[in-house]
């Protein structure tokens, strides 16, 4: 289906936009004719002039997530700047791989700070003016660790928690034709595997399709979510992870049998 045919929101909002897959999304979007509120606690500025320069139209704003107040501002904002906002990508996140006991009370804290709490304020503060712009799509990115039990506590309960809150959100925000889907990226070959050499080669063995995920391949699922090709979509769980979910326990078997079912 040609490009030309799928509509996108005319202003979208992106946390974590400063760097990563968020960056990626945003220029995507701007390439699309979208105006991007690039969202980060690092300069956004970078990001914001490259869709400049690019012929696309886009806005910088200073946001810690973790600050109610913080989105309140930043939202009122796009009012003001743009007088409408379609959509919201609940892109910014961190990753402890730390197991259970080695966990430290402040990591935890922080990780679910971010990761779930963030989202929580930015549905939140966001959903009137999309209520009052008619409508859109929130994204919010969680992770395959949403959906299975992954080692480190923080990081899979705050993916869980994300999973949940998300379909909670599409319930309650329907009625003002706002959908909430989820996101679950496997591993995706970005900065947050940096110095992780050991764990992604062993992890490799388990994913069907034998490689990591491209971040495009993620933007490619963000970009369907936001545009007028899944109105009928809310409260979904996406999952784009190589098919290391279904199908990563018994690929493994396999392959470690050597082919050998007797």
């Amino acid at each position: 289906m040609s490009e030309e045919l799928v509509r996108y929101p005319g202003v979208v909002l992106i946390t974590g936009a400063a760097s990563g897959m968020g960056a990626g999304h945003a220029r995507a979007l701007g390439a699309r004719g979208v105006h991007v509120c690039v969202a980060d606690v690092a300069d956004t500025a970078p990001v914001v002039d490259s869709i400049r320069d690019a012929g696309g139209s886009a806005s910088g704003h200073a946001l810690d997530v973790t600050d109610a107040p913080a989105w309140a501002r930043t939202v009122e904002e796009i009012r003001t700047a743009q007088g409408e906002l379609g959509g919201l990508v609940n892109n910014a996140g961190i990753s402890r791989r730390l197991e259970f006991l080695d966990t430290p009370d402040e990591v935890w804290d922080q990780v679910l700070r971010i990761n779930l709490s963030g989202p929580f304020y930015g549905m939140k503060a966001v959903a009137g003016l999309m209520r009052d712009s008619g409508g859109g799509s929130i994204v919010n990115i969680s992770s395959i660790s949403g959906q299975i039990g992954y080692f480190s506590p923080a990081y899979s309960s705050s993916k869980w928690g994300l999973t949940g809150l998300s379909k909670s959100a599409a319930g309650s925000l329907a009625e003002w034709g706002i959908r909430v889907n989820s996101v679950h990226p496997g591993l995706v070959d970005t900065a947050l595997l940096d110095g992780s050499d050991t764990f992604v080669q062993a992890a490799l063995g388990s994913i069907p399709a034998a490689r990591l995920g491209r971040p495009d391949e993620i933007t490619d699922v963000v970009l369907h979510l936001l545009s007028d090709r899944s109105t009928y979509m809310t409260g979904s769980e996406v999952t784009v992870d190589g098919g290391l979910v279904s199908n990563g326990l018994y690929h493994r078997i396999l392959a470690d049998a050597g082919g050998d079912l007797s």
